[in-house]
């Protein structure tokens, strides 16, 4: 069986000490860190994602949703096509397998929010002042839609 990809919830309440204005942002935003490759070479194992929390999904979206067989478990995978009951959700890796064409469509409440931002660590050993200004110019990117990338995906 093909590896899923396995993504952790991080504390979507974090900073609610703040008043009750930083409470609802908080509400809406959270973040997950990525553990699998089903999304290389969009995103990478180690990355850190920030996700809005009931966002309306479009096609190409890349989305945070919950397992429809393990619902403890929370993967990430671009909303390819919208279809009746839910959503067709695929990887960007193909080799990677976990998503529709192994579990067919995703009901609409199983989806969680849309990823909005990717944060990207700098990796141990990365000293050189070339990967430095690289990784510095790189590391932070919001994430858009890719409709384009949505097409290619229904066509495999």
């Amino acid at each position: 069986m093909p590896e899923l990809s396995q993504e952790s919830e991080h504390g979507s309440e974090q900073g609610s000490e703040h008043g009750s204005e930083r409470r609802g942002v908080a509400k809406h935003f959270g973040w997950v860190a990525v553990t699998g490759p089903s999304m290389v070479p969009t995103l990478y194992p180690g990355d850190f994602l920030v996700v809005r929390y009931g966002n309306r999904v479009r096609v190409g979206d890349i989305v945070v949703l919950r397992h429809p067989f393990q619902q403890d478990l929370l993967v990430v995978k671009r909303a390819a096509e919208r279809r009746e009951g839910g959503w067709w959700v695929l990887g960007d890796n193909s080799f990677a397998g976990g998503d529709s064409t192994d579990y067919g469509t995703v009901p609409h409440d199983l989806i969680l929010g849309r990823v909005r931002f990717r944060y990207r660590p700098l990796k141990p050993g990365q000293r050189s002042p070339v990967t430095l200004l690289r990784w510095a110019v790189s590391a932070a990117r919001p994430v858009f839609s890719d409709r384009s990338a949505s097409r290619r995906l229904r066509a495999r």
